[in-house]
């Protein structure tokens, strides 16, 4: 082909190739251009069987028909269809502004594919072969489609702006140089983002991209045996929902759709740290069934997300961690067998409204989950939690959780703080069970009437003593305010001497337990 050379009154430059007349024509005549065999396995982008020269098309002429290519036949509309093509050299559009329709299924590129700060109305690149797609500042006003096409060099989007879809669907998406799979950064998609059944090798970041609806890793495979975080994605806001969880595989399956009975089910699957920090979604962010694999320093970090719903419905990590420190949802959907154990849990600021639990969750398991939330004493997680339980009307088990708290805090105190809150928790459980006061008075006051019933003691002045009543001296002995009017009037030897010092230590310590009890009820209220 000449250099410079264009096209005259819409014919083919003689240089073409019949391959390449043959889409020329097509290209005027808006019809799909098709060089497949027929044969599936001859056919096959991603196969090793060689196609021939029958089948390739020069890159540079693609890109010629696409940014200046000749008018449409009469009545027809040009565009570029093209079904198992090989094409030579690098597809170069980067900053050119294209306006035929781009659909190309089945194809095979041998060299990159680079769209840098292009225009398209719409593209779609379907099942294709490409070593790598490099699209930084890519804008689409329509779709840019990309579902099972396998890029061995990576795909960079980042800052690119994609008009309505974005669709990855079962592609296969290797590392780069720097490892990464797909980069996103700054990315804005005005609908949805689709990549079900994706499998990343490497870093998928999507650090600060903003996606228009709902961002969809449905069965998706995320491994990054390489680097820290399989799924990088702080700052990234979701219009509507997240969804890590499976996806149905078959022809009944359909995508966003819950999975009919009898489909075969892929589930969401990520080896590799995933980081959601500073996210804000719309209605939910939803883990159910997604299953993840950490080394010990690995997480999934949701620190200071914000979203209406968080459903915490995958599988137990084996490893790594959870960290929830400042996120902020209004519902908790989870279940007591998705939570990490002690260690491995971070909840510090973490804020929820209400929680929704998936199965049994009874209080003994909630409680162990608020235990796993720190290594440390650190009071906010149980107040969160009783909060919520009270506002749910559960006003018992809220108590108990506050009991729990001060269990847990007692083990961090010293020595004699230590023995004064076993003792606050033995009589009146730091206040929350005020009953168990009135118990322990009663059993002391019958034990201290039978007991001193079985002595006489003389009185101390003659005339003037009241008459020996054993009940309301042990009463007075363990009334530290109240006086009956016995001690005090009575000689007391030997061990009743000690068993009437020990009916007021305990009465005192009775006292000032309730006090503290009722104070700290009062704060609550």
């Amino acid at each position: 082909m000449a250099e410079g050379a264009g096209p005259q009154g819409g014919e083919p430059p003689e240089d073409l190739t019949a391959a390449e007349a043959g889409m020329w024509q097509a290209f005027r005549n808006g019809s799909v251009y098709d060089l497949s065999s027929g044969d599936a396995l001859v056919d096959d982008p991603h196969g090793g069987h060689p196609w021939g020269p029958e089948r390739t098309v020069r890159a540079r002429v693609v890109c010629w028909l696409l940014l200046d290519g000749p008018p449409a036949l009469a009545g027809r509309v040009p565009s570029l269809k093209l079904v198992g093509v090989r094409i030579s050299g690098p597809l170069d559009l980067a900053g050119g502004t294209v306006v035929p329709y781009v659909e190309m299924r089945g194809c095979r590129f041998e060299r990159d594919v680079l769209l840098p700060e292009s225009r398209f109305t719409t593209m779609r690149l379907v099942d294709c072969s490409i070593p790598r797609l490099e699209a930084a500042r890519l804008h689409t006003e329509g779709d840019l489609h990309l579902p099972r096409c396998r890029f061995l060099g990576g795909i960079r989007l980042t800052d690119a702006r994609i008009g309505t879809d974005l669709l990855l669907n079962q592609a296969v998406v290797h590392r780069d140089r720097s490892g990464r799979s797909i980069a996103g950064d700054g990315m804005s998609v005005g609908q949805d983002l689709q990549a079900e059944m994706l499998e990343s090798y490497g870093e998928l970041s999507l650090r600060g991209a903003t996606i228009g609806v709902s961002l969809s890793l449905r069965g998706a495979r995320l491994v990054n045996p390489h680097g820290r975080l399989a799924l990088n994605a702080p700052q990234l806001t979701v219009e509507r929902s997240l969804y890590l969880t499976p996806a149905g595989v078959g022809a009944q399956a359909r995508s966003g759709m819950t999975p009919a009975r009898g489909t075969r089910i892929q589930r969401f699957d990520c080896e590799g740290g995933i980081r959601l920090d500073d996210g804000r979604f719309g209605d939910a962010v939803d883990f159910e069934g997604a299953v993840f694999t950490f080394t010990d320093e690995q997480e999934l970090s949701l620190r200071r997300v914000q979203t209406p719903e968080l459903r915490f419905l995958g599988q137990r990590p084996a490893r790594g961690r959870v960290v929830l420190s400042g996120a902020r949802v209004v519902n908790l959907m989870d279940r007591a067998d998705s939570w990490p154990g002690p260690g491995r849990l971070h909840m510090g600021g973490f804020a929820y409204e209400n929680l929704v639990p998936r199965g049994p969750f009874p209080l003994a398991l909630r409680l162990r989950w608020v235990d796993a939330a720190s290594a440390e004493y650190t009071p906010e997680p149980y107040e969160r939690l009783a909060a919520v339980l009270r506002g749910g009307g559960a006003d018992e088990d809220a108590r108990e959780v506050l009991l729990a708290k001060q269990r847990r805090r007692r083990e961090s105190l010293p020595l004699a703080a230590k023995l004064w809150g076993y003792a606050q928790d033995w009589t009146v459980a730091y206040g929350y069970r005020p009953g168990r006061a009135a118990v322990w008075m009663a059993v002391l006051w019958a034990a201290g009437s039978v007991a001193f019933a079985r002595a006489d003691h003389p009185p101390l002045k003659a005339g003037e003593h009241p008459d020996w009543n054993p009940a309301l001296f042990a009463l007075d002995l363990l009334l530290p305010v109240i006086d009956p009017g016995q001690v005090g009037f009575w000689q007391l030897r030997g061990g009743w001497q000690w068993l009437s010092a020990a009916f007021i230590l305990l009465g005192w310590i009775l006292a000032t337990t309730v006090a503290a009890g009722a104070t700290r009820t009062l704060r609550r209220t």
